[in-house]
Protein backbone atom coordinates (compact mmCIF):
# COMPACT_ATOMS: atom_id res chain seq x y z
CA UNK A 1 0.00 0.00 0.00
CA UNK A 2 0.99 3.50 -0.84
CA UNK A 3 2.02 5.72 2.20
CA UNK A 4 0.53 9.45 1.84
CA UNK A 5 1.74 11.89 3.53
CA UNK A 6 -1.75 12.54 5.71
CA UNK A 7 -0.80 8.74 6.76
CA UNK A 8 2.61 9.33 8.32
CA UNK A 9 3.51 10.74 11.76
CA UNK A 10 4.80 14.94 12.18
CA UNK A 11 8.07 13.07 13.47
CA UNK A 12 8.66 10.73 10.47
CA UNK A 13 7.97 13.82 7.81
CA UNK A 14 10.54 15.61 9.78
CA UNK A 15 12.88 12.72 9.85
CA UNK A 16 12.48 12.54 5.99
CA UNK A 17 13.02 16.19 5.22
CA UNK A 18 16.35 16.20 7.11
CA UNK A 19 17.45 13.06 5.24
CA UNK A 20 16.74 13.67 1.81
CA UNK A 21 15.31 17.45 1.34
CA UNK A 22 17.92 20.05 0.51
CA UNK A 23 16.10 23.54 1.62
CA UNK A 24 16.58 26.86 -1.27
CA UNK A 25 17.79 29.54 1.03
CA UNK A 26 18.05 28.06 3.75
CA UNK A 27 20.35 25.63 6.17
CA UNK A 28 19.92 22.43 6.12
CA UNK A 29 17.10 21.16 9.07
CA UNK A 30 18.62 20.47 11.80
CA UNK A 31 17.48 17.95 15.02
CA UNK A 32 15.04 20.75 15.96
CA UNK A 33 11.42 20.76 14.46
CA UNK A 34 11.01 20.93 10.64
CA UNK A 35 8.03 23.63 9.72
CA UNK A 36 5.96 21.39 6.85
CA UNK A 37 3.07 22.93 5.33
CA UNK A 38 0.07 20.83 4.69
CA UNK A 39 -2.94 22.45 4.18
CA UNK A 40 -4.33 26.00 2.36
CA UNK A 41 -7.17 27.35 1.95
CA UNK A 42 -8.25 31.06 1.30
CA UNK A 43 -5.72 33.32 2.50
CA UNK A 44 -5.04 30.62 5.26
CA UNK A 45 -2.37 27.68 5.61
CA UNK A 46 -2.16 24.87 7.96
CA UNK A 47 1.06 22.88 8.99
CA UNK A 48 1.25 19.08 9.50
CA UNK A 49 0.28 19.88 13.41
CA UNK A 50 -2.57 21.96 12.64
CA UNK A 51 -1.63 25.11 13.48
CA UNK A 52 -3.22 27.31 11.21
CA UNK A 53 -1.34 30.74 9.59
CA UNK A 54 -2.28 33.59 7.85
CA UNK A 55 -0.21 33.86 4.31
CA UNK A 56 1.05 37.27 4.55
CA UNK A 57 3.46 36.69 1.83
CA UNK A 58 1.13 34.76 -0.95
CA UNK A 59 3.71 31.85 -0.50
CA UNK A 60 6.46 34.30 -2.45
CA UNK A 61 4.63 37.02 -4.00
CA UNK A 62 2.82 34.19 -5.81
CA UNK A 63 -0.51 32.52 -5.30
CA UNK A 64 -3.07 35.91 -6.61
CA UNK A 65 -5.79 33.40 -6.10
CA UNK A 66 -5.57 31.83 -2.92
CA UNK A 67 -5.03 28.26 -1.72
CA UNK A 68 -9.09 27.29 -2.50
CA UNK A 69 -9.02 26.56 -6.08
CA UNK A 70 -6.41 23.28 -6.16
CA UNK A 71 -9.94 21.12 -7.55
CA UNK A 72 -11.06 23.42 -10.42
CA UNK A 73 -7.85 23.83 -11.45
CA UNK A 74 -6.58 20.20 -11.02
CA UNK A 75 -10.02 19.35 -13.21
CA UNK A 76 -8.27 21.60 -15.96
CA UNK A 77 -4.53 19.77 -15.10
CA UNK A 78 -6.18 16.41 -15.19
CA UNK A 79 -8.07 17.02 -18.75
CA UNK A 80 -4.65 17.68 -20.46
CA UNK A 81 -2.98 15.55 -18.71
CA UNK A 82 -5.39 13.09 -20.73
CA UNK A 83 -5.00 14.90 -24.25
CA UNK A 84 -1.45 15.40 -24.06
CA UNK A 85 0.98 15.00 -20.89
CA UNK A 86 4.02 16.94 -22.65
CA UNK A 87 5.62 17.58 -26.02
CA UNK A 88 8.21 20.45 -26.49
CA UNK A 89 7.72 24.09 -28.47
CA UNK A 90 11.02 23.43 -30.14
CA UNK A 91 9.40 24.35 -33.57
CA UNK A 92 6.15 22.77 -32.83
CA UNK A 93 3.06 24.23 -31.12
CA UNK A 94 0.28 22.42 -29.23
CA UNK A 95 -3.11 24.38 -28.12
CA UNK A 96 -2.54 25.40 -24.30
CA UNK A 97 0.63 27.39 -25.16
CA UNK A 98 -0.80 28.88 -28.37
CA UNK A 99 -4.21 29.58 -25.82
CA UNK A 100 -1.73 30.47 -23.60
CA UNK A 101 0.30 32.71 -25.38
CA UNK A 102 -2.65 34.84 -26.76
CA UNK A 103 -4.41 34.70 -23.24
CA UNK A 104 -1.47 36.60 -21.98
CA UNK A 105 -1.50 39.47 -24.88
CA UNK A 106 -4.48 40.09 -24.53
CA UNK A 107 -3.94 41.26 -21.08
CA UNK A 108 -0.28 42.77 -21.88
CA UNK A 109 0.42 46.84 -22.18
CA UNK A 110 -0.45 47.47 -26.14
CA UNK A 111 2.36 46.82 -29.06
CA UNK A 112 3.27 43.61 -27.19
CA UNK A 113 2.76 40.50 -29.45
CA UNK A 114 5.04 37.61 -28.46
CA UNK A 115 5.79 35.31 -25.33
CA UNK A 116 8.67 32.93 -25.35
CA UNK A 117 7.78 30.34 -22.28
CA UNK A 118 10.37 29.25 -19.66
CA UNK A 119 10.24 27.44 -16.15
CA UNK A 120 10.32 30.20 -13.55
CA UNK A 121 11.08 33.86 -13.40
CA UNK A 122 15.12 33.07 -12.67
CA UNK A 123 14.62 31.47 -16.59
CA UNK A 124 12.49 34.77 -17.84
CA UNK A 125 15.19 37.14 -16.97
CA UNK A 126 18.36 34.82 -18.44
CA UNK A 127 16.47 34.62 -21.88
CA UNK A 128 15.87 38.32 -21.84
CA UNK A 129 19.36 38.73 -21.42
CA UNK A 130 20.20 36.78 -24.35
CA UNK A 131 17.12 38.03 -26.64
CA UNK A 132 18.51 41.61 -26.05
CA UNK A 133 21.83 40.42 -26.90
CA UNK A 134 20.34 38.62 -29.97
CA UNK A 135 18.27 41.59 -30.98
CA UNK A 136 21.41 43.37 -31.08
CA UNK A 137 23.65 41.11 -33.08
CA UNK A 138 20.45 40.65 -36.10
CA UNK A 139 21.00 44.74 -35.60
CA UNK A 140 24.59 44.52 -36.48
CA UNK A 141 25.75 45.41 -33.44
CA UNK A 142 27.95 43.93 -30.43
CA UNK A 143 26.04 44.89 -27.36
CA UNK A 144 26.23 42.30 -24.34
CA UNK A 145 26.32 44.22 -21.34
CA UNK A 146 22.71 44.71 -18.82
CA UNK A 147 22.49 47.72 -16.39
CA UNK A 148 20.07 46.83 -13.42
CA UNK A 149 19.63 48.79 -9.77
CA UNK A 150 21.26 48.19 -6.79
CA UNK A 151 20.78 45.83 -4.56
CA UNK A 152 17.80 44.72 -6.75
CA UNK A 153 16.76 40.74 -6.84
CA UNK A 154 16.34 39.33 -10.51
CA UNK A 155 17.12 35.39 -9.86
CA UNK A 156 19.71 32.82 -9.05
CA UNK A 157 20.57 31.52 -12.61
CA UNK A 158 24.16 32.56 -13.57
CA UNK A 159 22.98 34.97 -16.48
CA UNK A 160 20.42 36.59 -13.94
CA UNK A 161 22.63 36.01 -10.59
CA UNK A 162 25.47 38.06 -12.29
CA UNK A 163 22.39 40.81 -13.31
CA UNK A 164 21.03 40.66 -9.72
CA UNK A 165 21.69 43.51 -7.05
CA UNK A 166 22.69 41.71 -4.34
CA UNK A 167 26.23 41.37 -3.65
CA UNK A 168 25.88 38.81 -0.76
CA UNK A 169 23.94 36.46 -3.28
CA UNK A 170 26.52 36.83 -5.85
CA UNK A 171 30.09 36.50 -4.05
CA UNK A 172 29.92 32.25 -3.35
CA UNK A 173 29.54 32.01 -7.36
CA UNK A 174 31.60 33.95 -8.86
CA UNK A 175 32.99 35.03 -11.32
CA UNK A 176 30.24 35.46 -12.86
CA UNK A 177 28.84 36.60 -16.48
CA UNK A 178 30.61 39.38 -17.49
CA UNK A 179 28.63 43.11 -18.27
CA UNK A 180 26.43 43.65 -15.39
CA UNK A 181 26.52 46.83 -13.97
CA UNK A 182 24.60 48.31 -11.35
CA UNK A 183 22.80 52.09 -10.93
CA UNK A 184 21.12 53.52 -8.08
CA UNK A 185 17.75 52.43 -7.18
CA UNK A 186 14.52 54.41 -5.98
CA UNK A 187 14.71 54.53 -2.54
CA UNK A 188 13.41 57.78 -1.07
CA UNK A 189 13.83 56.27 2.37
CA UNK A 190 17.59 56.81 2.50
CA UNK A 191 17.94 60.12 0.49
CA UNK A 192 17.96 63.04 2.24
CA UNK A 193 13.94 64.12 4.27
CA UNK A 194 13.58 67.62 2.03
CA UNK A 195 14.52 66.07 -1.27
CA UNK A 196 11.53 67.04 -3.71
CA UNK A 197 10.56 63.96 -6.57
CA UNK A 198 11.95 66.32 -8.84
CA UNK A 199 15.34 66.38 -7.59
CA UNK A 200 15.43 62.45 -7.19
CA UNK A 201 14.36 61.94 -10.12
CA UNK A 202 17.05 64.22 -11.65
CA UNK A 203 20.01 62.33 -9.73
CA UNK A 204 18.59 59.08 -10.58
CA UNK A 205 18.46 59.63 -14.36
CA UNK A 206 21.69 61.47 -13.89
CA UNK A 207 23.34 58.70 -12.68
CA UNK A 208 21.65 55.92 -15.10
CA UNK A 209 23.41 58.54 -18.02
CA UNK A 210 26.58 58.57 -16.54
CA UNK A 211 26.86 55.03 -16.15
CA UNK A 212 25.81 54.55 -19.37
CA UNK A 213 28.16 56.97 -21.09
CA UNK A 214 31.18 55.31 -19.20
CA UNK A 215 30.16 51.96 -19.97
CA UNK A 216 30.27 53.11 -23.40
CA UNK A 217 26.60 52.91 -24.43
CA UNK A 218 26.64 50.71 -27.76
CA UNK A 219 28.00 47.80 -25.37
CA UNK A 220 24.61 47.84 -23.31
CA UNK A 221 21.99 45.39 -24.92
CA UNK A 222 19.40 46.03 -21.36
CA UNK A 223 18.07 47.98 -18.70
CA UNK A 224 16.10 45.45 -16.43
CA UNK A 225 14.10 47.49 -13.60
CA UNK A 226 11.15 45.98 -11.78
CA UNK A 227 8.05 48.47 -11.88
CA UNK A 228 8.37 47.98 -7.69
CA UNK A 229 11.70 47.20 -6.69
CA UNK A 230 11.19 44.35 -4.41
CA UNK A 231 14.64 43.70 -2.37
CA UNK A 232 15.41 46.00 0.08
CA UNK A 233 11.25 47.06 0.26
CA UNK A 234 8.72 47.94 -2.55
CA UNK A 235 11.01 50.58 -3.62
CA UNK A 236 8.09 53.27 -5.50
CA UNK A 237 9.73 55.43 -8.10
CA UNK A 238 9.55 59.21 -8.19
CA UNK A 239 7.19 61.00 -11.15
CA UNK A 240 9.15 61.46 -14.16
CA UNK A 241 11.58 58.54 -13.71
CA UNK A 242 10.06 55.75 -15.80
CA UNK A 243 9.45 58.58 -18.59
CA UNK A 244 13.60 59.41 -18.60
CA UNK A 245 14.66 56.14 -18.40
CA UNK A 246 12.39 55.40 -21.39
CA UNK A 247 13.95 58.53 -23.35
CA UNK A 248 17.33 57.49 -22.07
CA UNK A 249 16.97 54.20 -23.60
CA UNK A 250 15.61 55.24 -26.96
CA UNK A 251 18.13 57.89 -27.07
CA UNK A 252 21.32 55.11 -26.54
CA UNK A 253 19.62 52.30 -28.74
CA UNK A 254 19.45 50.00 -25.29
CA UNK A 255 16.13 47.89 -24.62
CA UNK A 256 14.08 48.24 -21.76
CA UNK A 257 12.67 45.23 -19.96
CA UNK A 258 10.18 45.24 -17.22
CA UNK A 259 11.20 42.54 -14.90
CA UNK A 260 7.23 41.61 -13.57
CA UNK A 261 8.14 38.09 -12.29
CA UNK A 262 6.25 39.64 -9.09
CA UNK A 263 4.72 42.46 -10.00
CA UNK A 264 2.92 41.21 -13.19
CA UNK A 265 -0.90 39.60 -12.81
CA UNK A 266 -2.17 41.37 -10.46
CA UNK A 267 0.10 42.36 -7.07
CA UNK A 268 -0.11 45.92 -8.18
CA UNK A 269 -3.94 46.65 -9.51
CA UNK A 270 -3.14 46.11 -12.56
CA UNK A 271 -2.84 43.29 -14.87
CA UNK A 272 1.15 44.71 -15.38
CA UNK A 273 2.54 47.22 -13.74
CA UNK A 274 4.48 48.43 -16.36
CA UNK A 275 1.60 49.63 -17.73
CA UNK A 276 0.31 51.21 -14.28
CA UNK A 277 3.64 52.91 -14.46
CA UNK A 278 3.58 53.82 -18.51
CA UNK A 279 7.42 52.41 -18.48
CA UNK A 280 6.49 51.26 -22.29
CA UNK A 281 9.20 48.50 -22.33
CA UNK A 282 10.38 46.42 -25.04
CA UNK A 283 10.39 43.48 -23.05
CA UNK A 284 8.83 42.26 -19.78
CA UNK A 285 9.45 38.88 -17.67
CA UNK A 286 6.65 37.18 -16.22
CA UNK A 287 6.14 33.92 -14.06
CA UNK A 288 4.82 33.47 -10.16
CA UNK A 289 1.36 35.34 -10.73
CA UNK A 290 0.81 33.67 -14.69
CA UNK A 291 -0.02 30.49 -13.14
CA UNK A 292 -0.87 31.78 -8.96
CA UNK A 293 2.02 29.07 -8.48
CA UNK A 294 -0.31 26.03 -8.98
CA UNK A 295 2.31 25.22 -11.50
CA UNK A 296 5.94 26.16 -12.73
CA UNK A 297 5.79 28.52 -15.56
CA UNK A 298 7.56 31.81 -16.47
CA UNK A 299 7.53 33.71 -19.72
CA UNK A 300 9.45 36.79 -21.84
CA UNK A 301 6.93 38.98 -23.65
CA UNK A 302 8.38 40.40 -26.84
CA UNK A 303 7.36 43.81 -27.99
CA UNK A 304 6.47 43.48 -31.77
CA UNK A 305 9.38 46.20 -32.80
CA UNK A 306 11.90 43.28 -31.29
CA UNK A 307 10.07 40.05 -32.37
CA UNK A 308 10.35 41.93 -35.93
CA UNK A 309 14.10 42.31 -35.63
CA UNK A 310 13.86 38.50 -34.49
CA UNK A 311 11.82 37.23 -36.64
CA UNK A 312 13.91 36.15 -39.91
CA UNK A 313 16.39 34.06 -37.77
CA UNK A 314 16.26 31.19 -35.46
CA UNK A 315 16.23 31.71 -31.83
CA UNK A 316 19.09 29.21 -30.58
CA UNK A 317 17.82 29.06 -26.53
CA UNK A 318 15.33 26.89 -25.74
CA UNK A 319 14.23 24.75 -22.47
CA UNK A 320 12.66 21.50 -22.10
CA UNK A 321 9.83 21.92 -20.21
CA UNK A 322 9.01 25.86 -21.60
CA UNK A 323 5.62 26.24 -22.27
CA UNK A 324 4.78 22.61 -20.84
CA UNK A 325 0.89 21.19 -21.48
CA UNK A 326 0.59 21.23 -17.91
CA UNK A 327 1.57 25.00 -16.90
CA UNK A 328 0.01 26.45 -19.79
CA UNK A 329 -3.64 24.91 -19.13
CA UNK A 330 -3.04 25.76 -14.93
CA UNK A 331 -2.22 29.18 -16.03
CA UNK A 332 -5.07 29.35 -18.56
CA UNK A 333 -7.53 28.15 -15.77
CA UNK A 334 -5.93 30.69 -13.14
CA UNK A 335 -6.30 33.69 -15.33
CA UNK A 336 -9.91 32.75 -16.10
CA UNK A 337 -10.40 32.42 -12.61
CA UNK A 338 -8.65 35.77 -11.58
CA UNK A 339 -11.14 37.79 -14.42
CA UNK A 340 -14.39 35.66 -13.09
CA UNK A 341 -13.25 36.29 -9.93
CA UNK A 342 -12.11 40.26 -10.55
CA UNK A 343 -9.41 39.15 -8.65
CA UNK A 344 -7.43 42.30 -10.33
CA UNK A 345 -10.21 44.77 -9.20
CA UNK A 346 -10.12 43.80 -5.77
CA UNK A 347 -6.27 44.88 -5.31
CA UNK A 348 -7.42 48.26 -7.08
CA UNK A 349 -10.43 48.67 -5.13
CA UNK A 350 -8.86 47.72 -1.44
CA UNK A 351 -5.16 49.14 -1.63
CA UNK A 352 -5.71 51.95 0.13
CA UNK A 353 -7.30 50.62 2.90
CA UNK A 354 -4.87 47.98 3.17
CA UNK A 355 -2.47 50.94 3.50
CA UNK A 356 -4.19 52.85 5.69
CA UNK A 357 -4.56 49.59 8.00
CA UNK A 358 -0.82 48.93 7.80
CA UNK A 359 -0.08 52.96 8.72
CA UNK A 360 -2.15 52.42 12.12
CA UNK A 361 1.92 50.77 13.15
CA UNK A 362 3.30 54.09 12.64
CA UNK A 363 2.25 54.47 16.31
CA UNK A 364 4.93 52.49 16.99
CA UNK A 365 8.50 53.88 17.17
CA UNK A 366 9.74 50.92 15.25
CA UNK A 367 8.44 51.95 12.52
CA UNK A 368 10.39 53.85 10.41
CA UNK A 369 8.93 53.53 6.96
CA UNK A 370 5.58 51.71 5.20
CA UNK A 371 6.08 51.90 1.42
CA UNK A 372 4.43 50.00 -1.50
CA UNK A 373 1.24 49.66 -3.18
CA UNK A 374 -1.31 47.54 -4.19
CA UNK A 375 -0.87 44.18 -2.34
CA UNK A 376 2.51 44.73 -2.06
CA UNK A 377 4.56 46.75 1.02
CA UNK A 378 7.39 46.87 3.21
CA UNK A 379 7.77 47.84 7.00
CA UNK A 380 11.40 49.49 7.35
CA UNK A 381 12.37 49.41 10.99
CA UNK A 382 14.30 51.42 12.84
CA UNK A 383 16.08 53.15 16.01
CA UNK A 384 15.26 56.33 15.75
CA UNK A 385 12.38 57.04 13.39
CA UNK A 386 13.33 60.97 13.38
CA UNK A 387 17.06 60.31 11.99
CA UNK A 388 15.72 57.75 10.21
CA UNK A 389 18.54 55.64 11.95
CA UNK A 390 19.39 52.13 10.47
CA UNK A 391 19.26 49.18 12.92
CA UNK A 392 22.78 48.16 13.46
CA UNK A 393 23.69 44.73 12.26
CA UNK A 394 24.20 42.94 15.21
CA UNK A 395 20.66 43.99 16.20
CA UNK A 396 19.02 43.08 12.70
CA UNK A 397 20.44 39.38 13.40
CA UNK A 398 19.34 39.65 18.08
CA UNK A 399 16.01 41.59 16.79
CA UNK A 400 14.61 40.50 13.46
CA UNK A 401 16.08 37.19 13.30
CA UNK A 402 16.50 36.33 16.69
CA UNK A 403 12.83 37.48 18.19
CA UNK A 404 10.70 38.99 15.45
CA UNK A 405 10.85 36.76 13.10
CA UNK A 406 9.96 33.23 15.15
CA UNK A 407 7.70 35.42 17.02
CA UNK A 408 5.41 36.23 13.64
CA UNK A 409 5.39 32.08 12.90
CA UNK A 410 4.50 31.57 16.87
CA UNK A 411 1.54 34.09 16.40
CA UNK A 412 0.33 32.77 12.90
CA UNK A 413 1.79 35.04 10.42
CA UNK A 414 4.03 34.42 7.57
CA UNK A 415 6.02 37.04 6.60
CA UNK A 416 9.21 37.79 5.31
CA UNK A 417 11.89 38.96 7.64
CA UNK A 418 15.14 40.87 5.91
CA UNK A 419 18.08 42.27 7.38
CA UNK A 420 20.51 42.35 4.70
CA UNK A 421 19.85 45.36 2.97
CA UNK A 422 17.98 47.38 5.29
CA UNK A 423 15.80 45.50 8.57
CA UNK A 424 12.28 44.88 7.32
CA UNK A 425 9.25 42.70 6.81
CA UNK A 426 7.82 42.67 3.78
CA UNK A 427 3.88 42.16 3.24
CA UNK A 428 2.20 40.67 0.16
CA UNK A 429 -0.89 38.50 0.70
CA UNK A 430 -2.96 36.58 -1.99
CA UNK A 431 -4.69 38.81 -3.78
CA UNK A 432 -8.36 37.78 -2.45
CA UNK A 433 -7.40 39.33 0.70
CA UNK A 434 -9.72 42.18 2.48
CA UNK A 435 -10.21 43.90 5.61
CA UNK A 436 -10.41 41.12 7.82
CA UNK A 437 -7.06 39.77 6.60
CA UNK A 438 -5.24 43.27 6.65
CA UNK A 439 -7.07 43.96 10.42
CA UNK A 440 -5.68 40.39 11.62
CA UNK A 441 -1.80 40.90 9.72
CA UNK A 442 -1.83 44.41 11.20
CA UNK A 443 -2.56 43.13 14.66
CA UNK A 444 -0.28 40.43 14.79
CA UNK A 445 2.52 42.91 13.48
CA UNK A 446 2.01 45.51 16.09
CA UNK A 447 1.64 42.94 18.85
CA UNK A 448 5.19 41.39 17.89
CA UNK A 449 7.10 44.58 17.38
CA UNK A 450 6.14 46.38 20.57
CA UNK A 451 6.94 43.53 22.25
CA UNK A 452 10.42 44.10 20.29
CA UNK A 453 11.09 47.80 21.03
CA UNK A 454 12.43 47.25 24.37
CA UNK A 455 15.31 45.25 23.07
CA UNK A 456 16.10 48.12 20.95
CA UNK A 457 15.87 50.67 24.03
CA UNK A 458 12.51 51.85 22.64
Amino acid sequence: MTITPTQRSVAELEQAARDNLWFHFAKPPGEGSVPIIARGEGCYLEDANGKRYLDGLAGLFAVQIGYSYGGEIGEAAAAQLAELPYYPIWGYAHPPAIDLSSEVMSLAPEGFGRAFFTSGGSEAVESAWKIARLHATMRGERRWKAISRRFAYHGTTMGALSINGIAGLRAAFEPLVPGAIRVWNTNRYARPAGETDEELTAFLLKDLEQTIITETADSISMVIMEPVQNQGGSFIAPAGYWQGVRELCDRYGILLCADEVITGFGRLGAWFGSELYDMKPDLITCAKGLSSGYAPIGAVLLSDRVAETLQDGVFPHGFTFGGHPLSAAVSLKNLEIMKRERVVENVAANGAAFRSTLEQLYELPIVGDIRGTGYFYAIELTTDRDARATMPMEDRERVLRGFIAPKLVESGLIARVEERIAPLIQISPPLIAGQAEFDEMTRILGEVLAAAQPLLGL
